[in-house]
């Protein structure tokens, strides 16, 4: 049925959009609106087809891309036009101001394309693998080069657009044969699981580097063609300009971007400013490659990639901006560039065997260059046949050079169609080759230990936290905030707000951002080396004087994953919370962590380490709490305690329902101090002690094993109850009563209490 409607909707659309476009006079004259509405029937049509072809490769295993191309195939001359040449000149006129206003969305759809590609690139791959990544990448680039620019030196002068310019067509072919896909090399890596393997980092971060080094050679030959050959002032100008453009942008550049990004997102009110911020930065380095003579592509890729690096780029910004390129930009790019195509040309036999000889002399460069490269870094037969099979696939990069090039007079129209067809089939390849060449490589036990680590940061608290909210005033707790939360952020360099909560009206009070500041050094070196961000927490801060509950509100709408808060008095007598900390806690929504330095203590508590209790029992908000123990100090110096704690049995349970409940509550125990002490190790602790207590009420086994141990800090993860104050249960509210020294309350967040709520029913 569906499949009937696709169908029906098409058949519809078409003679509906050639009736409009025939009403209203000769395309491209203007007369009645004709521009405009050819250019909505075209991008529908795009936007139809190429989801329609996308969605059909992705079922038999092929690249979404591929599908989006081949929509602009059979929309062009290679079928819809040799079929319907009337209705195709009426949708698809080749007057040049229509042309213009599609190829204008389709150009704005490459930067657009190029930035979410270099937002998608971890260039912490590349500094990780090191030789392995530069070697593949150095031949792979290399070797299909030479490749393709002694092809285009022989090629015959029929088939050149300007055979005194043959240079400039050469490069262009040896760029186009030697540059890999890294969408559609990390896609394929990504669906076999191997993203985080060993051999998936080098083939992902070689690819990142073959995209670099391309679009800095297209840069090179653009200057060429631009010039009308070599120029030495003007390549001069190029490469200088080119190399002073991507020393600034990775040193000062990265900076200020985000820079921007965090004042936008702090400072503007309106919905998607962040969006926007983005946007105009690729614009703003796309036209500086231009002025110095370098096509904007370049700009736009390097802009994503700063971009990427932004702390605060969300995940849910990096998806909106996602979804408006994959559902509106790729397909009229992609179905633009393969409208261009006319695979008719095919029928002739010797520009049939000239498509041949491309695809050959394309895939045995590009697979040769690789393998070797691979073995020259290290790595096994087995490891460089998979690095050969990846690097084959150039689809959407491959379509973009050739597009420039199509548009700069250096192809032909007969050559771009070689090209499109080569990069077609070479992408369709790859994944079939590369998956069965990946499935013969075995995990080995380093490689897996790393990989065990990464899957409990998967589904970490701390492992995924991003930005960082510190709230307190001068007091024993708001010290003790600061310096926790600070140790935590220097860890992975986090960017880092202080809100220093004072009743005085001083006009500078950088106490609490000191203790930030230099907790953030202590926790920057006491991650591993092999682990440790090459970036350090960029903390801000300023004094409010206002109420604590109002002024933490406003700053929480800016966006935060956790709060830290540390205040004087938090908690009454009867073991709840005071009312400021009642609706603080009710008003954010996130995560909290509430400090309590405990009675007598001063900002020196623990400074070298702790002797830290933390209760477990199995669910999300008690993990997160033991997340957050074991991430509060160096493991060397600290000394962690997991203790198991149930529901008191009562005493008329009948005899075999008791035993049943015992064995299934040890098994439970078991595996939760199994799970706690591996996500110990994970940050470092080789030896958790762990402990339980039965038929005790949870409390009170807390608290006898905070007196057991002499523990000088507790930290307990724990849920919101339903309610207008801030509640966390009996438990947790005998222990604030009973319990006179320091203590963290790991709060979960509202969304996860409901989830978990939900999950329950």
């Amino acid at each position: 049925m569906n499949k009937r409607i696709l169908a029906g909707l098409f058949f519809l659309l078409v003679p509906a959009i050639a009736l409009a476009a025939e009403g209203h006079g000769p395309a491209g004259n203007g007369v009645g609106g004709s521009a405009e509405v050819i250019l909505v029937a075209q991008v529908a049509l795009l936007m139809l087809i190429g989801r329609g072809l996308g969605e059909v490769m992705q079922r038999i295993g092929q690249p979404a891309i591929i599908g989006q191309l081949l929509a602009g195939l059979v929309l062009g001359p290679s079928l819809f036009g040799w079929i319907a040449p009337h209705a195709h000149d009426l949708i698809f006129p080749k007057g040049a101001e229509q042309k213009s206003l599609i190829t204008g969305i389709a150009n704005m759809g490459v930067m657009m394309l190029l930035l979410l590609t270099g937002m998608e690139t971890d260039l912490k791959l590349v500094r990780k693998v090191g030789a392995p990544a530069i070697a593949i990448s150095a031949t792979g680039v290399l070797v299909p080069f030479a490749c393709g620019f002694t092809l285009g030196e022989f090629l015959p002068d029929s088939i050149l657009p300007n055979p005194q310019l043959r240079l400039v067509t050469a490069l262009f072919l040896g760029t186009a044969l030697s540059i890999s896909s890294i969408k559609i090399v990390a896609m394929v890596v990504r669906e076999m699981n191997f993203m985080r393997r060993n051999l998936g980092q080098i083939i992902v971060s070689s690819a990142i580097m073959e995209d670099t080094v391309g679009w800095v050679i297209i840069s090179i030959t653009l200057g060429i063609a631009g010039a009308g050959g070599v120029a030495v002032g003007s390549l001069a100008k190029t490469v200088i300009g080119t190399a002073l453009f991507l020393v600034f942008s990775y040193t000062i550049g990265r900076w200020l971007v985000f820079q921007l990004i965090r004042w936008v997102n702090d400072t503007f009110v309106s919905e998607y400013a962040v969006v926007t911020a983005i946007l105009i930065v690729m614009c703003a380095m796309a036209m500086t490659t231009q002025a110095i003579g370098v096509n904007t592509v370049l700009g736009a890729f390097v802009a994503g990639v700063l971009v990427g690096e932004s702390p605060i780029l969300s995940q849910l910004i990096q998806d909106e901006l996602r979804g408006f390129i994959t559902a509106f930009m790729m397909p009229v790019f992609f179905g633009l560039s393969g409208l261009s195509a006319d695979l008719t040309v095919l029928r002739d036999p010797h520009l049939f065997e000239l498509t041949a000889g491309l695809v050959a002399i394309a895939t045995f460069g590009k697979f040769t260059g690789a393998f070797f490269g691979g073995r020259i870094g290290g790595l096994s037969r087995a490891e460089s046949l998979v690095v050969g099979c990846a690097m084959n696939a150039r689809g959407s990069t491959e379509v973009i050079v050739a597009s420039i090039g199509l548009t700069m007079g250096a192809l032909t129209q007969n050559l771009y169609s070689m090209i499109v067809t080569m990069a077609v089939l070479t992408t369709m390849a790859m994944p079939p080759m590369l998956r069965w060449a990946l499935s013969r490589l075995p995990v080995n036990k380093e490689e897996q230990k790393r990989l065990d680590a990464e899957k409990l940061d998967s589904k970490g608290f701390v492992s995924r936290l991003e930005r960082l909210l510190i709230a307190g005033d001068e007091s024993a707790s708001g010290r003790f905030a600061a310096r926790l939360a600070g140790f935590i952020a220097g860890q992975r360099g986090r960017p880092v707000t202080v809100l220093q909560l004072s009743p005085k009206s001083r006009a500078d009070d950088t106490t609490l951002k000191t203790i930030v500041t230099d907790a953030a050094k202590s926790g920057h070196h006491a991650v591993e080396a092999d682990e440790r961000e090459d970036k350090r927490a960029d903390i801000v801060a300023r004094v409010e004087h206002g109420k604590p509950d109002e002024a933490i509100k406003v700053e929480a709408e800016k966006g935060f994953d956790l709060l830290v808060l540390g205040i004087n008095r938090s908690i009454v007598a009867s073991g709840g919370f005071s009312a400021v900390v009642s609706r603080i806690g009710t008003d954010f929504a996130g995560p909290i962590a509430l400090v309590m330095a405990g009675e007598g203590q001063d900002a020196s508590v623990a400074a070298e380490g702790f002797n830290i209790l933390v209760p477990v029992n199995g669910t999300d908000a008690a993990r997160h709490g033991a997340e957050f123990a074991f991430a509060l100090s160096p493991p060397q110096a600290s000394k962690i305690t997991a203790l198991h704690v149930a529901s008191r049995k009562t005493a008329d349970e009948k005899k075999p329902a008791r035993a049943r409940a015992t064995s299934a509550g040890d098994r439970n125990k078991k595996a939760v101090l199994r799970d706690t002490t591996e996500l110990g190790a994970r940050y470092g602790f080789r030896a958790v002690e762990t402990a339980s207590h039965t038929d005790v009420a949870p409390d009170d086994a807390i608290l006898e094993e905070a007196k057991r141990i002499d523990a000088d800090l507790i930290v307990i993860g724990a849920t919101r109850r339903v309610g207008d104050d801030l509640f966390l249960g009996e438990t947790v509210a005998n222990v604030l009563q009973e319990w006179d020294g320091p203590i963290v309350l790991v709060i979960a967040a509202r969304e996860a209490v409901a989830r978990e709520n939900s999950a329950a029913a």
